[in-house]
């Protein structure tokens, strides 16, 4: 469902994103919220922030990419690649006229920091518990599985598809793309996180010429289930000091 102020949004592909506005007060900006792999726009941690910033003044919407969630396409389809440019799609047709930041969580991490080192696409950058080392991590979670025939985590709705495994491996990992990130960049990981190591995060801030800002919450998972409050804390608190 989409504000009626807000039209529908087709990707290069012609598939439409399904996505949810939330107001705010600060309608110079536009706090854009994307999902990580086998997820979509409402996952909790995705939905619990998006009402936080909107109680906090800051608009915010958030989207499922193409094959995710209630969006059109296919999940065979679905690669970082692919998300970068519905990424895109999604700003033209919505971030025109405002001040843009993006928060991606986890897969959406990557799409995040390569969409940000293309162009200054964002006025700032937020990464979840950021994936970087896109070949080690489908080595480690799907190095058993057969693309196109097996699934991700044993979900039968999230097939392993060729396209996606070619596609972290020729990726590799997003360092590259983390040195040309130049506005302001929070990173936030939880401790505890065993699906993408706390070490990615370390690495692309070891590595970025940005104002940049690694905050580690501890005991927290990969997907922050217990710790929304400090997550989404965190997050308004970075918001504050760098564009209140």
């Amino acid at each position: 469902m989409s504000d009626p102020r807000h039209p529908q949004v087709l990707n290069s592909s012609g598939e439409s994103l399904d996505f949810r506005y939330h107001p705010g007060d600060r309608e110079d900006f536009l706090v854009i919220l994307g999902h990580g792999v086998t997820g979509n726009m409402d996952r909790p941690l995705i939905v619990h922030l998006a009402n936080q910033l909107s109680t906090n003044g800051w608009p915010s919407l958030r989207f499922s990419f193409a094959g995710n969630g209630n969006s059109e396409g296919e999940f065979s389809d679905s690669t970082i690649t692919k998300e970068v440019d519905d990424l895109r799609c999604l700003i033209e047709s919505h971030g025109k006229g405002r001040r843009l930041i993006y928060i991606g969580h986890s897969m959406g991490g990557a799409v995040g920091v390569i969409a940000a080192s293309k162009k200054d696409t964002f006025d700032g950058l937020v990464s979840l518990a950021g994936m970087v080392d896109t070949t080690k991590f489908c080595e480690t979670e799907f190095g058993e599985v057969t693309p196109d025939e097996g699934f991700m985590w044993d979900d039968e709705e999230c097939p392993l598809s060729q396209a996606y495994v070619d596609d972290l491996h020729a990726i590799g990992d997003t360092i590259a793309s983390a040195r040309k990130v130049r506005n302001p960049w929070l990173l936030l990981h939880g401790s505890e996180d065993d699906v993408v190591p706390l070490q990615d995060s370390q690495t692309a801030y070891g590595v970025s010429e940005a104002d940049a800002e690694l905050v580690v919450i501890d005991g927290a998972d990969h997907v922050f289930t217990d710790h929304l409050e400090p997550m989404s804390d965190e997050v308004l608190r970075w918001l504050q000091d760098h564009f209140g």
